[in-house]
């Protein structure tokens, strides 16, 4: 099963749930807290507390922090890093490469500084004075160092032999390679593989892939990270690319064991079925048959998938249920030919969707779709 937890679950408010539930169905307490726990994708509530004591140890909701109240140091450190909320975007990496030139001092303030900015001399020195630090949590989200290496998208214009020797310093000292923590205490574990691979929903642009995302991928790996990753695999299953996957193939992916995060959560974690069928029917659904193919090769059972191939709209200015058109979504994910022929088909880049009232152009500009934004600033320019 898989958990259906809400965003930062509370004990508190699932005996609440419980109680209520109990009276408004005049039955027993124990009857009530087991329907609650089966609501949410538990075999039970002893289960479902069991989880959520875990979960306390082991989330993290970084956008709940008061950057206002931060000190220098964590405030690089949470200007630096991916959070996975919609405030991620290349602003904010840029302040905080700003903040790190203006005060080049901040790496030796502490590990998670030298981490986030993957500077091996700065980790060197902190590791020489205290080795523990490698695996000690800290910083505005209390994670280990690796994390904020990890996550770090600050654009330092790093080598990949400096990442790469940031990193190898700290795995050395005792860092996890499977380390991780629980996004607002969801059971889906954002790794540290997550957090070098990137993307999700908010694109590329907004949460792009670590700038060596292949050769830090390739180290941890080699250390001895999980290649079963099912944060990474959701992701990056958005695009067509297929370079995670068969990176992760290549190390195991298709028939490795429990990993430590699955052997931790236990039944809150999805099953390995419904992991590969949310890779399946995305896949499907979306013309990637390359990656239906890819799955197949490593011995996924793709034979119940019904490939949808991608076809050019017959009204360039119809809807879906959101009230956005074929170049709403074009204009997010970037694609400039399919702009340009779109427009060319008369596609109105003035129409707003009905969720957030916004054009193409302002779609583009969100997703941080530069050229896409280019493209339609002067599409609309021409139509008034």
């Amino acid at each position: 099963m898989a958990s259906t937890l809400p965003t930062n679950p509370s004990l508190d408010k699932l005996r609440d749930e419980a109680r209520r539930f109990q009276r408004a169905e005049g039955i027993a307490l124990h009857a009530a807290q087991f329907a609650v726990a089966r609501r949410y994708g538990f075999t039970g509530w002893p289960a479902l507390v069991h989880y959520l004591r875990l979960a306390a140890d082991l989330s993290a909701d970084p956008g709940a922090v008061d950057e206002d109240a931060l000190d220098p140091a964590d405030r690089l450190c949470s200007w630096a890093s991916l959070r996975y909320d919609e405030s991620d975007a290349p602003p904010r990496w840029q302040v905080a490469a700003d903040l790190l030139a203006a005060h080049p001092g901040l790496v030796d303030r502490n590990i998670w500084c030298a981490a986030v900015a993957s500077d091996p001399a700065a980790v060197a020195r902190h590791l020489a004075r205290r080795p523990a630090l490698a695996d000690t949590g800290g910083g505005p989200f209390g994670w280990v160092p690796m994390m904020y290496l990890c996550y770090s998208r600050i654009p330092l214009a790093r080598s990949v032999n400096d990442v790469l020797a940031a990193a190898t310093l700290l795995l050395d000292a005792g860092a996890d390679p499977n380390g991780g923590y629980l996004w607002c205490g969801m059971s889906t574990p954002f790794t540290l593989l997550t957090g070098v691979f990137g993307e999700g929903e908010q694109g590329p642009r907004r949460q792009p892939r670590h700038p060596h995302a292949t050769a830090l991928a390739e180290l941890l790996l080699r250390r001895g990270a999980h290649p079963v990753d099912q944060q990474t695999l959701y992701n990056r299953m958005f695009r067509p690319d297929d370079s995670h996957l068969e990176l992760l193939f290549a190390h195991g992916l298709a028939g490795a064991g429990p990993s430590p995060w699955e052997r931790r959560l236990g039944e809150a974690m999805e099953t390995r079925e419904q992991m590969w069928q949310r890779q399946i029917h995305w896949a499907a659904q979306h013309g990637f048959s390359d990656r239906l193919e890819l799955l197949a090769q490593h011995g996924v059972d793709v034979s119940g998938a019904e490939l949808v191939t991608p076809a050019f709209p017959d009204d360039p200015n119809a809807r879906n249920d959101d009230g956005a058109t074929p170049l709403h979504q074009a204009a997010w994910e970037g694609d400039l030919p399919l702009i340009r022929r779109l427009l060319e088909a008369g596609a109105d880049p003035s129409i707003t969707d009905d969720r957030f009232g916004s054009t193409p152009l302002e779609w583009a500009e969100h997703a941080y779709q530069a050229e896409a934004a280019e493209l339609l600033r002067a599409a609309t320019s021409a139509t008034t």
